[in-house]
């Protein structure tokens, strides 16, 4: 089983197959109950919401969609 995060390794391929990858990620998150153990941890008076909008509503994709986007998926 892979360890997932992947600490001290400098093999990065070049080409990753991310199929797999995701496969690890989805069971080490399985094998933990990561998002069941999450909701179990989360105060019941402190709902979460995160109000999400059209991904480009002011024009063409440009460096500030990446800096929202990644905030969005990395801090929940």
């Amino acid at each position: 089983m892979a360890v997932y995060p992947r600490t001290g390794s400098s093999d990065v391929p070049a080409q990753p197959h991310f199929p797999s990858l995701e496969r690890d990620v989805l069971g080490h998150w399985e094998a933990g109950d990561t998002f069941q153990e999450s909701v179990r941890r989360r105060p019941a008076d402190r709902e979460f919401v995160f109000y999400d909008g059209p991904p480009f509503a002011n024009g063409l994709p440009h460096y500030g969609h990446l800096i929202t986007g990644y905030v969005k998926d990395v801090v929940p």
